[in-house]
């Protein structure tokens, strides 16, 4: 049997009797891009960063590959490139400094940086001051960062927020085209994104799944005829 690129099993994150994440299990094979769609507060954030391996679950467990990623944190990080809400940056670098910093953290090459900032579209930049750039060139920044070691999984947290049309739509056909040969989860409440690049689709609500399937699939479990029906029906509770 195929083993899953990223695992969540019986996954929870409370503080005290508030749950950001409650019994979360599912399953990322190679070759498929889902988005997790959700409403703000939703916690898909809070997800993110635990199957990223920085922030550690209540209870439950995350395998990267096979592995728990917090048993086996160097192996399993080193198979992840992750694109954090806010991508948090270094300010007083220069956008070079800054992928060459994070090359060396990685073990990657001038070559794998120069591919990088290519795909990313952020040669015009890479001279100025991280605090400096506006809102879409530092997620742009922060996504070339997060494929600099080409890695199999990509977790992407709003990976177009503040980028103009045009940026969007590059953004989204990079995505695409990686999506083939990667597991890549990315976060969106943007019903169009999560339908126009993505394979499939986890509807979270209060910390759970409200639905996981394709589109067509979600439509028919919820008796609705648009995505936004059905996003509006299963976040109505």
């Amino acid at each position: 049997m195929t083993q899953p690129f990223i695992e969540t099993v019986d996954l929870n994150k409370n503080y005290g009797s508030i749950y950001a994440i409650k019994n979360f299990n599912m399953q990322i094979y190679k070759g498929e891009i889902v988005a997790l769609l959700g409403p703000n507060g939703a916690g898909k954030s809070t997800l993110m960063n635990m199957i990223a391996g920085f922030l550690k679950p209540s209870s439950g467990q995350v395998f990267i590959k096979g592995k728990n990623i917090f048993q086996a944190p160097l192996q399993s990080k080193a198979e992840i490139g992750f694109l954090a809400e806010g991508a948090p940056l270094y300010p007083d670098m220069t956008v070079q400094m800054f992928l060459k910093y994070m090359a060396e953290l990685r073990g990657v090459t001038q070559k794998e940086i120069d591919q990088a900032v290519q795909l990313a579209n952020i040669e015009n930049v890479l001279r100025q001051k991280v605090e400096t750039l506006s809102k879409g060139y530092l997620r742009r920044v922060g996504f070339a960062q997060s494929i600099l070691c080409n890695p199999d999984i990509l977790l992407l947290d709003e990976p177009t927020d503040g980028l103009d049309p045009n940026q969007k739509e590059h953004m989204r056909k990079l995505i695409k085209q990686m999506g083939k040969n990667k597991a890549i989860l990315i976060s969106t409440h943007l019903l169009d994104e999560a339908m126009s690049i993505c394979s499939r689709i986890v509807l979270i609500h209060q910390g759970q799944i409200r639905a996981d399937g394709k589109c067509d699939d979600i439509l028919k479990q919820t008796k609705t005829k648009s995505l936004e029906a059905a996003f509006k029906k299963l976040t109505a509770k």
